[in-house]
């Protein structure tokens, strides 16, 4: 610890990948880069990464001390621990056999077809292999030494490969994209992620690290990041993401520049609005509830009589309303709570309203958690339509349970809009080596 005060940085060996790090369109994103950028605040200095060009590289590197440790999602194995020291878990997986949905799914290990299958080299994927193959002697594989789990997994969906295994988080976030791509099983047992750090007689920084998980476990922050990367991946089916996907192309085009028009002009990000004018319509210009709510944002008539909307059902006014509408419910969020969670929490009272988020976060504190952070308040929502919690409040019964599907599947709708509209750019994921950073970017 001396030392890397003294240099003022703390040195980690990372990957790319969307479950670590890797540099998005607003600067650096992922779990494990979230999970740094506060460990280095934690000891008061800068956040330095470096990314090897290769997975098998990391732990080397660890061991020959050219960082100060290692974080990439890494599981901890009874081979690994022999040469490096594992720091406090933040996560459980199972390492999954994936394969394509439209090739015949392998129902155990001697179903899978020699020569298919593809891994990363020096992956816990490999030394699992290697145990299954004591009981499976005909079980074959190929060890990728040039490209990273989330290519081999894109390689399944093109069906150029077979097979890969992959963490049970990874193929998760993959999927939001991909729904031809699914796991046959689970070939490991639950395995716990750790942080690497070499073998050696100082444990300053090892001992640092086990304060700053415990603090992040006690004050909710580590699910709360989980939860942001995590909470809502599974809110899309594989029906529902090819409907989507195709309303993309041939819907959203003509809607889009009103969209960003009306972003423009309330400074939001229209995608966000896209992505809430699909969850409410489907971008249907008439589309219209048994409840009498109208028009593409689906508003009420006394909302559109409150914010000067006459015709409901024309895309423009309709889209420039429920814009208006989103940004002042957004301003009466207090501005201490930071991005995403304010987001969600305005989604939330866009959908039930806001005295009944009110309410909720006020069960919320009753409850013990956080009425400022969405993985919290979203647990209590629910709890407004129970009779023994909504006589607490002063406004009552509410679905409770509606305004969380509404705000996660907007989250679904806004990640894969985002991803298109990158594809569309060319945008492509690019390593760095190294990357200096301490901030995540702002929604």
């Amino acid at each position: 610890m001396d030392s890397i005060r003294a240099r003022g940085e703390l040195l980690v060996i990372t990957r790319n990948s969307p479950t670590t790090f890797y540099e998005g369109p607003q600067g650096p994103v992922g779990f494990e880069y979230d999970l740094l950028s506060r460990f280095a605040r934690h000891l008061g200095v800068k956040l330095r990464l470096i990314v090897p060009d290769s997975f098998e590289e990391i732990l080397p590197m660890v061991v020959r001390g050219e960082a100060n440790l290692a974080a990439a999602g890494l599981s901890i194995t009874e081979d690994r621990s022999k040469i490096v020291r594992f720091g406090p878990t933040y996560q459980t997986i199972t390492q999954q056999l994936v394969y394509n949905l439209n090739q015949k799914r392998p129902k155990s290990i001697d179903d899978i077809r020699p020569g298919q299958l593809e891994v990363v080299a020096g992956s816990a994927h490999v030394e699992r292999l290697k145990a299954l193959q004591q009981k499976h002697p005909k079980l074959q594989w190929k060890e990728n030494r040039e490209l990273e789990s989330e290519e081999l997994l894109n390689l399944v969906f093109e069906q150029v490969i077979d097979y890969t295994v992959a963490d049970s988080n990874e193929l998760a976030l993959f999927r939001r994209y991909h729904r031809d791509v699914e796991s046959a099983f689970s070939i490991s047992e639950p395995q716990q992620l750790a942080w690497a750090f070499p073998y050696h007689t100082d444990d300053s920084l090892l001992m640092e690290a086990r304060k700053f998980f415990a603090k992040i476990q006690k004050n909710g922050r580590l699910e709360q990041l989980r939860e942001r990367y995590y909470g809502h991946i599974e809110q899309l089916d594989y029906v529902g993401t090819r409907l989507y996907t195709r309303h993309v192309k041939q819907v959203l085009p003509e809607f889009r520049p009103l969209f960003q028009k009306a972003a423009k002009l309330y400074k939001l990000d229209w995608r966000l609005l896209a992505a809430i004018g699909y969850q409410e319509s489907h971008w249907r210009p008439k589309a219209m509830s048994p409840t009498g709510v109208r028009g593409i944002m689906m508003l009420t008539q006394a909302t559109a009589a409150e914010i000067g909307i006459e015709d409901r059902l024309d895309p423009e006014a309709s889209i420039m309303g429920g814009a208006q509408y989103f940004r002042e419910t957004l301003d009466r969020i207090p501005e201490r709570i930071p991005r995403p969670d304010r987001i969600w929490l305005a989604l939330a009272a866009y959908n039930v309203g806001f005295y009944h988020l009110d309410d909720a976060r006020i069960i919320t504190q009753m409850n013990g958690g956080d009425p400022d952070k969405w993985v919290d308040v979203k647990k209590n929502l629910p709890l407004l339509s129970q009779s023994k919690w909504y006589k607490k409040v002063e406004h009552g019964y509410a679905r409770g349970n509606e305004p969380v599907n509404y705000v996660e599947n907007i989250r679904i709708y806004y990640d894969l809009l985002v991803w298109l509209d990158n594809k569309d750019k060319g945008f492509q994921v690019k390593p760095k080596s190294p990357v200096t950073g301490v901030n995540s970017p702002a929604f």
